[in-house]
């Protein structure tokens, strides 16, 4: 697993030893930042379900600011912290053991200006997600990595293969 581009374009990070943990792809993951790009610079990032931290990190690499990373899992975190280090990023970023849901449902409206998010495809956790988004925006973006079969309210919905990126945004 490898960042894509920016700042720490081809630099090899490491995988969450779980393997309920799936990494985002190359090809999605150049999909979503070309989508992104325009609003990266200089912003604060909110990387949900992070697994590796690959989204997050590869945000920094592009230009955000600073990220906060969320995960429950023990394997993830620590994947996280390992790929935080391995980039020397710890003071651009914060990593929080939490349920997601919990952890954005105390976020006030507009805490940052993008958050990503790719919860397990097993579970409907991106409906939950999604929702808890149009309740309290707390980001002017939310993008969504999801399995393809998997529907639910957005702005926007990309399809690349079997998996879809889904993005809402605040109003």
């Amino acid at each position: 697993m490898r960042i894509v581009a920016g700042d720490f374009g081809g630099r090899t990070l490491v995988r969450p030893s779980d393997i309920r943990v799936r990494v985002t792809t190359d090809r999605v993951r150049e999909a979503m930042f070309s989508i992104l790009n325009p609003g990266l610079e200089g912003a604060k990032v909110l990387d949900l379900f992070a697994g590796s931290g690959i989204l997050g990190l590869e945000a920094i690499s592009r230009g955000a600011e600073f990220v906060d990373f969320v995960d429950i899992l023990p394997a993830s975190l620590s994947t996280i912290r390992d790929n935080v280090a391995t980039l020397g990023l710890e003071s651009k970023t914060h990593v929080h053991r939490s349920d997601v849901l919990k952890y954005v449902g105390r976020l006030d409206e507009g805490a940052y200006d993008l958050a990503l998010a790719d919860p397990p495809f097993s579970s409907d956790q991106a409906v939950a997600l999604a929702e808890a988004f149009h309740e309290c925006a707390f980001a002017k973006t939310l993008c969504i990595e999801h399995r393809s079969n998997l529907t639910f309210t957005g702005d926007d919905t990309r399809r690349y293969g079997d998996v879809s990126l889904t993005f809402c945004y605040s109003t």
